[in-house]
C-alpha cells in the first residue's frame, strides 16, 4: 500500500462493540469483527477510530436513554489485534453506563497503550489532545462533540469535550485556541467531531464553516462521523474534511435508503510531512463484521461517494479498489 517512504493514516468511522457484536465476541477471537480488513489496517502506520460504546464490566445504562453500548472489558483485545492507535471517546455512547464506565474504559484503554481523546474525569482532561508519535512524526489528536451536551465534562465532573459547532461560541473558540496551540508542537493535527444528525447525505449547513475555520487555525485533517452514512469529502487549503466516516463495525438494522451498513477504510497518505492523497476503499457490514465490498456492491458504494464528493467540489478518481483523491 506505501512507497517511498509514504506514511498511511487510517480513519474509520463509529465502531461499536456492544449487544449483539458482544455476544458474537463471547464465543468469536477478538479479530472477528474487522472481517477481511484486517490486513489493510495492520499494514498502516497509524490507525484513528471513533469508539462508540463503553468498554466496562462496570456500570448501569444511562436512565431514560434508549440505546445503551457497552462490550466486556476483554473487548480491549479487538482494538490491539486492528493496532488501533487511538480513538475518539467524545460522543454520545462513552457514559452510556455512567461515570464508573467511564473510568473503566480510560483505564482498559491505558492498560492497552491505546490512546484517546474526547472525554475525561475533568474538562482539561477531556479537551487535551492525545499525542502520537509515527515514524518520526508528532500527531497531536483532538476530539469533540456537539451531541449530549448534558455530558460536558467540567472542572469537577466526569464528561466529554461539548461544543456547539458555532465558531461565535465561547466553547467552540477553545476548541480553536487548542488546535493553535497543538499545531505549534505537532507536525500533524487531526480533528475528530462527532457532530449533527445521524442521517443525511449533505452536510449540515454549519459544518462547512466551522470546519474550514479549524483548518485555518491549524488543523490538517478533520475527522467527522456521527452520522450513520458517508458524507462527501471537501478538500480545503490541500486538508481533507471527511464530513461523515459512517459505521464501520455494528449491529444495528439496515436502512435500505441510507445505508449505513456501507461505508470506507479512509486512508491518508503522507510523504514526509505532506499531505498528498487519500484513497478510500470501500467496506460494508455482515454479520456484525467489516467486509471489503466487491464487485457491483463496491461500484455502486464508489459512484455514490464520487457524486457525493463532486458536489463539494472534490474528483474522486476511480482505482482498482476503490477511489483516489489528489490533495496536492
Amino acid at each position: 500500500m506505501t512507497s517511498g517512504g509514504e506514511r498511511t493514516l487510517i480513519f474509520l468511522g463509529d465502531v461499536m462493540l456492544g449487544r449483539l457484536v458482544n455476544l458474537a465476541l463471547k464465543r468469536l477471537p477478538p479479530a472477528y469483527p474487522w472481517g477481511d480488513t484486517l490486513p489493510l489496517l495492520q499494514r498502516a502506520s497509524a490507525r484513528f477510530v471513533n469508539l462508540e460504546c463503553a468498554i466496562t464490566d462496570w456500570g448501569e445504562p444511562e436512565p431514560g436513554k434508549v440505546f445503551c453500548f457497552r462490550t466486556d472489558a476483554r473487548n480491549v483485545e479487538v482494538l490491539e489485534v486492528a493496532r488501533i492507535d487511538a480513538v475518539s471517546l467524545a460522543n454520545n455512547h462513552v457514559l452510556d453506563y455512567g461515570e464508573p464506565g467511564l473510568r473503566e474504559t480510560l483505564r482498559n484503554l491505558d492498560a492497552s497503550g491505546i490512546r484517546h481523546a474526547g472525554a475525561g474525569l475533568t474538562a482539561l482532561e477531556a479537551q487535551q489532545p492525545a499525542w502520537l508519535a509515527i515514524d518520526g512524526l508528532r500527531i497531536a489528536f483532538l476530539a469533540a462533540t456537539d451531541n449530549q451536551p448534558d455530558w460536558e465534562a467540567t472542572a469537577d465532573r466526569p464528561g466529554v469535550f461539548y461544543i456547539p459547532i458555532d465558531p461565535a461560541d465561547e466553547r467552540f473558540q477553545r476548541l480553536v485556541t487548542l488546535v493553535r496551540a497543538a499545531k505549534r508542537a505537532a507536525d500533524l493535527v487531526v480533528v475528530s467531531l462527532h457532530w449533527g444528525p445521524n442521517w443525511g447525505y449533505q452536510p449540515p449547513p454549519e459544518h462547512p464553516p466551522a470546519a474550514r475555520l479549524l483548518i485555518e487555525s491549524g488543523a490538517d485533517i478533520i475527522f467527522g462521523h456521527s452520522a450513520h452514512i458517508v458524507r462527501g469529502i471537501e478538500v480545503y487549503r490541500g486538508r481533507p474534511i471527511f464530513y461523515s466516516c459512517g459505521d464501520f463495525v455494528d449491529d444495528y438494522a439496515i436502512d435500505q435508503v441510507e445505508r449505513n451498513d456501507e461505508s470506507f477504510i479512509f486512508q491518508a497518505y503522507l510523504s514526509g510531512r505532506e499531505l498528498t492523497r487519500l484513497s478510500l476503499i470501500p467496506t460494508v457490514i455482515e454479520e456484525f463484521q467489516a467486509r471489503l465490498a466487491r464487485g457491483t456492491r463496491r461500484d455502486s458504494i464508489c459512484d455514490k461517494m464520487g457524486s457525493l464528493c463532486r458536489q463539494l467540489g472534490t474528483e474522486a478518481r476511480r482505482v482498482a479498489d476503490g477511489l483516489e483523491i489528489e490533495l496536492r
